[in-house]
């Protein structure tokens, strides 16, 4: 192909010329032809790329079919329920309910009912009427020592950054909360203008970076935090360990998303990825995570404070149960992130296999509260891939009060999923810092898509809960949700994760599958001690298996 280019490239550019001296006008072709001789040159004697080497000019193809792939896959091939993270019939569904167009489906479904995986709900011969229902449950947030509840909505935006998203996108999102009464969380990456200044409720976000309250070392500044905690806006604080995208790794801000007003805000330096560190500095231990719990808890002036994780070793989340009943501090809500859950920008080893999926996580963080009967003071939110309102449902029936959505929310800004999130390149203006693409996002048209589909999910999850014979959110359970585990055997979820009794973990004999967990956990450390295992007498273990 070398040989073929350099041959061609002659003959080409001789009759171009000789073309020109018969017609003068011909030489223009010149324009055109010169650089992609030219390109075809520095592909040969480059050294980076061996496809562009060997076949000059044409290797370029390759590029471009690598970056269309992804756009050609997703509207001419894939089908509506095999798309990836989200699958066309699920984006399509929150489009519509954010556009408020008819969300209905013709002919049935188009799932197949007998594949393993398959979930639905038992539904009641006494369904109550949609209209004797209250399509706006609340949830009320705050445990004893919580001096300023918040009532919230069961459904609400999840983490996403300043930074991450655009400005556009960010006051889209605060906005539709303020018309649809529900909060929005400002992820980690600092309390911005762009979240007050619509008017809509904030969660507030501290990760291990501590953006908007930091030092220039990177360490917690209390004073900082507590001139914003306090604003009227701030309901509540959220403290987050660990992200269902990246647990165990900080979260990332590519450079090229770094404008001097993003620094500004996060208090960083420019031109360099804001990598927040894997572990916080403000704590070590579980007893010192709830010492700060209580100390963040007075400095907002007694709003509800509380954490986010996804779920990594059982035993470290029963050493902070543990550490709350030592104290009797308890943080006022829990946030469980599945390993599902999404992201800006993450290594591909940390998404796809790194943390506990929402399911079993969920259930687990249940029954521990329930077991250290601690589940009275903590609200539980559930977070990954809640974007209808049998996900919804589903989560309720695990245990978790309430839940958030971050790719639901993007898709009713207009979101495309086109993948392009960690690159600055956004087509549709939501995750970007790109001035001419986020232009395109018009906040007045869409702050209302997201109201509407906030509204439009709920509705459809209550509408779910009374088809049940159920009136709220919280009298749903797990026996109400079943699961194909075999072409030919459903479980309930009560039985693929049936429950403890609660007050079961306070004292020995624990539930058979809380023995182990329960023996290497401490509230002194967050680090397991496996050299306990062998302390275990198994003539003292529970014959309950639960």
């Amino acid at each position: 192909m070398r040989k073929l280019f350099i041959v061609s490239a002659i003959i080409i550019l001789s009759m171009l010329i000789a073309w020109s001296i018969i017609w003068h006008p011909a030489v223009w072709s010149l324009v055109i032809v010169v650089p992609f001789i030219v390109l075809g040159i520095y592909d040969m004697i480059q050294t980076e790329h061996t496809i562009t080497r060997n076949f000059p000019v044409f290797g370029h193809l390759r590029f471009v079919m690598e970056d269309l792939r992804p756009k050609i896959y997703q509207y001419f091939i894939e089908s509506d329920t095999n798309g990836t993270p989200f699958n066309r019939q699920y984006r399509s569904v929150v489009y519509q309910r954010a556009k408020m167009d008819d969300d209905t489906r013709p002919f049935g479904t188009e799932l197949d009912v007998y594949e393993n995986g398959y979930e639905w709900l038992n539904h009641s011969i006494a369904a109550i009427d949609h209209t004797k229902l209250n399509m706006s449950p609340r949830v009320t947030v705050g445990g004893p020592d919580c001096l300023k509840p918040y009532s919230a909505s069961v459904y609400n935006i999840s983490a996403m950054s300043f930074g991450s998203l655009s400005e556009n996108a960010i006051l889209a999102l605060n906005s539709g909360a303020k018309i649809g009464g529900f909060a929005h969380n400002t992820g980690e990456g600092g309390l911005s203008h762009y979240h007050l200044q619509p008017g809509g409720d904030i969660i507030w976000q501290l990760g291990t970076g501590y953006f908007s309250c930091r030092h220039k070392d990177g360490t917690f500044d209390y004073d900082a935090f507590a001139q914003r905690a306090v604003l009227p806006q701030v309901k509540m604080i959220e403290i987050k360990l660990s992200q269902g995208a990246k647990p165990g790794h900080g979260g990332i801000l590519p450079a090229a998303k770094v404008t001097p007003e993003i620094a500004k805000i996060r208090l960083v330096e420019m031109g360099e990825d804001v990598i927040s560190p894997p572990y916080h500095t403000a704590f070590t231990n579980p007893l010192e995570m709830m010492d700060f719990i209580k100390k963040l808890r007075e400095l907002s002036e007694g709003k509800p404070i509380g954490f986010k994780l996804c779920l990594g070793h059982k035993s470290e989340f029963l050493a902070i149960c543990k550490a709350m009943i030592s104290t009797g501090i308890y943080p006022d809500f829990i946030t469980v992130d599945g390993g599902e859950g999404g992201t800006g920008a993450a290594p591909l080893e940390f998404s796809n296999s790194v943390g506990m999926p929402l399911r079993e996580a969920l259930a687990f963080v249940y029954d521990a509260l329930t077991g250290f009967n601690l589940k009275k003071h903590i609200k539980i939110i559930a977070s990954g891939k809640v974007a209808t309102g049998f996900d919804l449902v589903k989560n309720f029936a695990l245990g978790a009060d309430m839940c958030n959505s971050a790719r639901g929310m993007m898709f009713a800004l207009g979101c495309i999923q086109a993948l392009e999130c960690n690159n600055n390149t956004c087509p549709t203006g939501v995750a970007t810092q790109d001035k001419s693409l986020m232009k395109g996002l018009v906040v007045e048209e869409k702050k209302q898509r997201v109201a509407n589909f906030h509204k439009a999910t709920i509705a459809s999850a209550i509408q779910m809960i009374g088809a049940a014979g159920l009136q709220h959110p919280a009298d749903i359970h797990r026996m109400f949700i079943y699961r194909r585990v075999s072409s030919s055997q459903i479980q309930t979820y009560g039985e693929l994760f049936p429950y403890i009794p609660k007050g079961s973990l306070l004292n020995t004999p624990y539930p058979s599958t809380f023995e182990l967990d329960m023996a290497i956990s401490s509230e002194t450390t967050f680090v397991p001690n496996y050299t306990l295992v062998s302390q275990v007498d198994s003539t003292e273990a529970s014959a309950y298996v639960g």
